[in-house]
């Protein structure tokens, strides 16, 4: 059969046949890294049981001084916001909005961020817009408090 082999080289109506990969090639080094992820639940629970806190309007930021030689990010989105669908909906751009802000926390810090209801419908520029000044206000607040940065 040699129409079979043909439609594999060209794909469907002639187009040439889509990557198997699932990543896009554009996407590759995109990512938030591992190190600046904060991933353990026991990191989490420190993080609640002794840091501080600071309010925004869309979500709160729990931070504490890390031990690491940069800042780690984690996310709690809880089933109260809804669905699986709209909760890793808010966490895949709570990652994007961190990993372009990234910059402006320059505190070696641990910070969990819990979203409120309200991000659901904000705009991606507002979430960004927030992510960022809450970075600059831990890492001002961090370098007042006399703790190392």
């Amino acid at each position: 059969m040699a129409g079979t082999d043909a439609s594999r080289e060209t794909g469907v109506n002639g187009r040439p046949p889509k990557p198997q990969s699932h990543r896009q090639p554009g996407r590759v080094g995109s990512r938030l890294p591992r190190a600046a992820r904060l991933l353990r639940h026991a990191d989490f629970e420190r993080v609640y049981g002794h840091g501080q806190r600071h309010f925004a309007r869309h979500m709160t930021f729990f931070f504490l001084p890390g031990t690491a030689s940069g800042a780690r990010v984690g996310f709690t989105v809880g089933r109260v916001l809804g669905g699986a669908v709209e909760r890793n909906r808010i966490k895949r751009r709570l990652r994007e909005a961190t990993r372009l802000q990234g910059q402006r926390l320059e505190a070696a810090a641990d910070v969990v961020v819990n979203p409120k209801k309200s991000v659901l419908h904000a705009e991606f520029a507002e979430i960004m817009q927030e992510v960022g000044r809450a970075f600059e206000v831990i890492s001002g607040k961090l370098r007042n408090s006399g703790r190392k940065v």
